[in-house]
């Protein structure tokens, strides 16, 4: 009997069961090796080997996304192990000790640079900005220059009070905008560095508005000329109040300020104005529409300056009183580099280099005051700023000649204020007597001392290590030495231990000669004479006017701490100008020595390509 395999071959049953188990072994191994023969499908398969276990699922679920179980495992690992870490860092940071390592402290000249400049705070007249920072300053002089019919100003609100003092006078006060500009545009990044050059810039730029409102600046040519606010005279012994004879607070001022105008022989006070607005044009060169009317204005005083000749305080002037100048040809060198550095032009650097010019401005006189810088002489200034084109720029022919001559002028003066000579005398104390034992001689040092400390600048910017008086041969570090020396004695190396800069040290006047720091601000409006026990007052002066330096010891480095006694307690514009020109020259690390910037002062000035010389006259036998 035959029937079907199920597995796919012929199998044969018997009916009878007549086979040995050696024969149905045999068989199934035959039926072993027939299955085997043939591959099995999936039901098969399932026939023979029965149901088989589920599989674990390989993903996670997480609601959101679903993601793979190892890198779930992964993930969440690395995160645990990750926080451990954090953990165990954050444990060894506490436990371990720190060490601050601080900044060190600011330098003595710093530290008096950021006082001598909160002076200018304390001189603003007009209306006060919200971050003047002085608490016993008010809003003052806002109808100075009003009403006035038919005048060319609307008005003359703003500016800065010369001294202690309400007047306000033009000359010296374009003088002291004009250093400051000047030790901007060579030391700014010390300014930044020392966080003062947006405090700087903005008393330059309050002086400056101020000036643009004493002439028609927008126009080309101007016949006047504003010279001076308020008045001060009492030598006939009148008693009509005024600015001297008065002993007010400027807030409470209520006396009439004359306004004193010049319509001609005033190019000492128009040339002086032009430095100070093209000076100033170069610091603001960031600032295109503000630098080009100050240029404008600058251009526009100076020629008013040069056409109408003389002195702005000949004559009866009040002003010869105060600020009387000596002449007016050195304020035409000095004005005329400025305008040819903040233009460009040559037909600046073609006037101020013809030798007839420095002839007058007694470049070649010699003389006790010669290489005294100061409000009235701008002479050494000016030379050594004229150095400085020579020194980088080297223009050659057919200025060589002259440059030279105040490059070597230059020299002189710098000869001039070493302790090796004997041009200028010392106190024993060691201050330089510039003006020559005359009264107010720290002005004088403090010039000296920037003027020093630059030169050395430019000396060392153009890789040159000194230069000689004489025979001999001096580094440019005995010219910071000067400096210093000078310097510290201003703040306190002195044989008295005094600081003259109000404000630094423990040991400072206290009876400074300011009508504003002496009169308490308790509301109370003292009238013209009502102040007047409060100059004569022996007390201490209620109010600190920090960073005012004072107008300094006599030749025998002695000094009196008295309110009446101008001499010894005044402060002044310029002299404060000329001291933060000196202090921020000196600020710093000694490694920062000779960091001037020695492009921004050339970025108006176009290629000096030299003139060929004319050539020889044609030989003739």
């Amino acid at each position: 009997m035959y029937g079907r395999d199920p597995w796919g071959g012929p199998l044969e049953i018997n009916a009878a069961d007549s086979a040995t188990d050696d024969d149905r072994s045999r068989n199934l191994n035959d039926v072993d090796r027939a299955a085997l023969s043939r591959p099995l499908d999936e039901t098969q398969q399932s026939w023979l080997l029965g149901p088989t276990e589920q599989k674990k699922k390989k993903y996670v679920d997480l609601g959101c996304v679903i993601v793979s179980r190892k890198i779930f495992v992964w993930t969440v690992g690395t995160i645990v192990a990750a926080a451990l870490l954090a953990g165990f860092i954050t444990l060894i940071v506490k436990t371990v000790p720190r060490h601050h390592h601080k900044n060190p402290p600011p330098d003595n000249y710093t530290v008096a640079l950021h006082k001598a400049l909160k002076f200018f705070n304390a001189q603003k007249s007009g209306k006060l900005p919200r971050h003047n920072n002085v608490s016993w300053r008010g809003n003052s002089g806002l109808q100075d220059g009003k009403g006035e019919t038919g005048s060319f100003y609307k008005d003359l609100v703003g500016g800065y009070y010369d001294a202690g003092d309400t007047i306000k006078f033009n000359f010296p006060m374009a003088y002291a905008m004009t250093m400051l500009s000047w030790s901007v545009i060579e030391y700014s990044a010390k300014y930044e560095a020392a966080g003062e050059l947006a405090h700087v810039r903005e008393l330059i730029k309050w002086g400056t508005d101020y000036f643009l409102k004493t002439f028609n600046s927008t126009a080309d040519s101007i016949d006047d000329l504003v010279s001076q606010v308020g008045a001060g005279n009492t030598d006939d012994g009148s008693t009509d109040p005024n600015d001297h004879y008065c002993w007010m607070r400027p807030e409470d001022m209520d006396y009439k300020r004359p306004v004193t105008t010049c319509n001609g022989g005033c190019s000492d006070l128009a040339a002086e104005m032009a430095a100070a607005l093209a000076s100033a044009s170069i610091v603001f060169k960031d600032n295109r529409e503000y630098s080009k009317k100050l240029v404008h204005g600058a251009k526009t005083v100076y020629q008013f300056g040069r056409t109408r000749r003389g002195r702005y305080s000949a004559g009866t002037a009040e002003s010869a009183k105060f600020y009387n100048s000596s002449m007016y040809w050195d304020e035409f060198i000095w004005g005329g580099a400025w305008l040819y550095y903040a233009t460009g032009n040559v037909t600046y650097l073609d006037l101020i280099t013809k030798p007839t010019m420095a002839k007058h401005a007694g470049a070649f006189w010699g003389g006790p005051y010669y290489g005294v810088f100061s409000w009235d002489n701008k002479l050494a200034g000016a030379q050594l700023l004229l150095s400085r084109l020579r020194l980088f720029l080297s223009p050659g022919y057919p200025y060589e000649e002259i440059l030279r001559t105040f490059h070597n002028q230059t020299s002189i003066v710098m000869c001039s204020y070493l302790p090796y000579f004997n041009k200028f005398n010392r106190t024993r104390g060691g201050l330089i007597e510039l003006n020559h034992g005359d009264p107010q001689p720290l002005q004088y040092a403090a010039n000296a001392a920037f003027l020093a400390t630059l030169y050395s600048d430019y000396l060392d910017a153009a890789d040159t290590p000194g230069w000689y008086c004489g025979p001999n041969f001096y580094s440019t570090n005995v010219l910071r030495e000067f400096a210093r020396t000078q310097i510290d004695y201003i703040l306190g190396k002195n044989p008295r231990k005094m600081s003259y800069l109000v404000g630094f040290g423990p040991k400072y006047p206290k009876h400074v000669h300011h009508r504003g720091a002496s009169i308490p601000k308790n509301k109370v409006k003292y009238n013209c004479k009502g102040g007047w026990k409060w100059r004569d007052s022996k007390k201490p002066n209620p109010n600190t006017i920090e960073g005012a330096m004072v107008a300094g010891p006599d030749k025998r480095d002695g000094f009196r701490d008295v309110r009446t006694n101008y001499n010894y307690t005044e402060p002044t514009l310029a002299g404060n100008a000329g001291l933060v020109a000196a202090l921020v020259a000196l600020s710093g690390e000694e490694e920062a020595t000779g960091t001037i910037d020695k492009n921004t002062i050339f970025s108006a000035v176009p290629p000096l390509f030299p003139t060929p010389p004319p050539p020889p006259a044609p030989w003739k036998p």
